[in-house]
């Protein structure tokens, strides 16, 4: 009797402590939702919390954004970034893990001790400017998807998955008549879904929270990203650029901040839950072997 009532009591006050967790977890979000609804002039002079609109709900914030002419084409041009990109990612990540997963290839070990050594060093900002210049990728797009083909870490996961797959059945395939890239496909990608679906989603968020790479190698404002358009609107109203006097640009980046935020992350909060399932099998299934 004694263990079930002290059984009862840990719940309850673990269930509190889960509650408490995710409100302090999920306020943020809420205080920006809500201050982007806010009136102006009202959000101007708060401070501290905000648990629902100050004033008069306005969507004035969103309108403010959705007008600026470099909002809707950093949007196209994100979207085609994290598409082309996280492709590009998939196909060099897999062909490299399967390489260094298969056995058999002289030098194998070779290459994954380059490789592992790559996440510890490499050539520095002003040599990679200079290798884009010379593969005349500067102020192209594909700047911000070839130099990152590959993230070494995902690499390994994506090597460990497959290191996973019973080699057995990559030796049946392959006496059955298949080749290697057939295997690839047709064997280590499906039984690999899980870790696959991971990598799509961490390549995915570095495609889209991405703004550094495109502020050095783009110079045509048309083909910035949305990250990048944000951060330049939110520098330019803070700073009074434009004729726009002092007070009157942080009243505006004080409204629009908040709706920019709202609209870059809403949707990556919208397609995380759908691939969340993934995260744990996927991570798992590259870590255990055998």
């Amino acid at each position: 009797m004694k263990k079930i009532n002290g059984y009862k009591v840990f719940t309850f006050f673990n269930y509190l402590f889960m509650i408490f967790i995710v409100l302090i977890t999920l306020y943020p979000v809420w205080h920006v939702v809500m201050a982007s609804f806010s009136e102006t002039s009202k959000l101007y002079v708060h401070s501290g919390t905000i648990l629902w609109p100050l004033g008069k709900p306005s969507t004035e914030a969103y309108e403010m954004v959705f007008k600026h002419r470099l909002i809707l084409s950093g949007f196209k041009n994100t979207l085609f970034v994290l598409v082309v990109g996280v492709i590009v990612n998939l196909i060099f990540t897999m062909l490299g893990a399967f390489f260094m997963s298969v056995k058999g290839p002289m030098f194998s070990n070779v290459f994954g001790y380059m490789v592992i050594i790559s996440m510890y060093f490499n050539g520095g900002m002003v040599p990679t400017y200079l290798n884009i210049v010379d593969l005349g990728l500067l102020d192209s797009r594909w700047a911000l998807i070839f130099p990152v083909a590959i993230t070494t870490s995902n690499m390994i996961i994506m090597k460990s998955a497959f290191v996973a797959v019973p080699s057995s059945l990559v030796e049946s395939a392959l006496l059955d008549g298949a080749n290697y890239g057939q295997v690839l496909v047709r064997v280590m990608a499906p039984l690999c879904k899980a870790t696959i679906a991971v990598l799509v989603l961490y390549y995915g968020v570095s495609h889209w929270n991405s703004w550094f790479s495109a502020s050095i190698y783009l110079r045509d404002a048309n083909k910035y990203p949305v990250q990048l358009v944000m951060r330049n609107i939110l520098s330019t109203l803070t700073s009074g650029v434009g004729g726009v006097e002092a007070d009157e640009a942080a009243l505006v980046a004080q409204q629009m901040q908040y709706a920019l935020i709202v609209v870059v992350s809403l949707p990556v909060m919208v397609i995380y839950p759908f691939i969340q399932k993934y995260f744990v099998k996927g991570v798992m299934i590259g870590a255990v072997k055998g």
